[in-house]
C-alpha cells in the first residue's frame, strides 16, 4: 500500500518569526501520528529554520523549485546540492504558477526534475490544466504532455523516485476544489500512462491532489482509489487545517 504524503507548499507567506511558529505547530500536532508522511516547503530564506527546527522529526522538509542546473553563473537559482546540504527531501518542480509567471516549459521541467534526482532530491511534479483547457475537453492531452516531458528525459523509472501532484490551475486559490470524481479520473489517468511504460513503478508512485484541498474535503479525496494525499496551498499556512488534512492522510493508511 502507498503511503500517505501531505506536502504544504507555502508560496511567498510569511516571516521568520511566522514560519517558526507555524512549524512549531505543525511538530506538536502531528506527534502522534505515526502511519501519515508530512513535509513543508517554505520559501528559501526559511529553509533553513526547518532544518534547525524539524531535525529529529519525523516532519521532513522541500523547497519549491530547483535550478535545472547543477552549478556555475546562474545568479538566483538554487542547486539539488544546495539543498541537499540544508537536508531537503523534496523539491516541487512545475508548479502552474512557475510554468505561467516564470515561462517554464516541459522540457525545463523534465531537466528539473532529473537534476533533483541527480542531487538526491525527491521531485514533486506538478501537472495539471487551464479552466478553458478543461471545458474544451483537453484535460489529458494536457495532462499526458506534463507526465510525458520525464518519461521521454529519464523513462518511466525515472517515477521510481519521485512524487506526481495533480493541480488543476483552475482550482489553485479559487477555493473551488474538483469533485473527488473528477480527481480520480485524472489521477487513475496518470497512472495508467505511466503504467503503460512500468507498471510497478506506476503502482508504487504517488500521486497527490492539489487544488484547495481543505479540513472539510480531504477525507473525501483521500478516500479516492488514485489519491495519495495532497499537495496543500493556503490551508498550509494555518497549523491547524494542515493537521486537519494530516489527520486525513494519518486515518486512511
Amino acid at each position: 500500500m502507498r503511503r500517505p504524503f501531505i506536502a504544504g507548499n507555502w508560496k511567498m507567506n510569511g516571516s521568520k518569526a511566522e514560519a517558526a511558529e507555524l512549524i512549531r505547530g505543525i511538530v506538536a500536532g502531528a506527534a502522534s501520528m505515526q502511519k501519515v508522511e508530512i513535509a513543508v516547503c517554505p520559501p528559501f530564506p526559511y529553509l533553513y529554520v526547518a532544518e534547525q527546527m524539524l531535525a529529529g522529526t519525523a516532519i521532513a522538509w522541500g523547497s519549491q523549485d530547483v535550478s535545472r542546473e547543477e552549478a556555475g553563473a546562474f545568479t538566483g537559482q538554487v542547486s539539488a546540492a544546495m539543498l541537499k546540504d540544508f537536508g531537503c527531501r523534496y523539491a516541487i518542480v512545475g508548479h502552474s504558477e512557475r510554468r505561467q509567471f516564470n515561462g517554464e516549459t516541459d522540457a525545463i521541467i523534465a531537466r528539473k526534475y532529473a537534476r533533483a534526482v541527480a542531487g538526491g532530491v525527491t521531485p514533486i511534479l506538478c501537472v495539471g490544466e487551464t479552466l478553458d483547457e478543461r471545458e474544451s475537453g483537453k484535460t489529458e492531452e494536457v495532462v499526458a504532455r506534463h507526465i510525458d516531458a520525464v518519461l521521454d528525459l529519464g523513462g518511466a523509472e525515472a517515477y521510481a523516485v519521485g512524487v506526481v501532484a495533480y493541480e488543476p490551475v483552475w482550482a489553485i486559490g479559487t477555493g473551488v476544489t474538483a469533485t473527488p470524481e473528477q480527481a480520480q479520473e485524472v489521477h487513475a489517468f496518470l497512472r495508467e500512462r505511466i503504467a503503460a511504460k512500468n507498471k510497478a513503478v506506476a503502482e508504487g508512485l504517488r500521486i497527490l491532489y492539489g487544488g484547495s484541498m481543505k479540513p472539510g474535503n480531504a477525507v473525501e479525496l483521500i478516500g479516492q482509489a488514485d489519491i495519495d494525499g495532497g499537495l496543500i496551498g493556503g490551508a498550509a499556512l494555518k497549523a491547524s487545517d494542515f493537521l486537519a488534512i494530516c489527520q486525513a492522510g494519518e486515518d486512511a493508511a
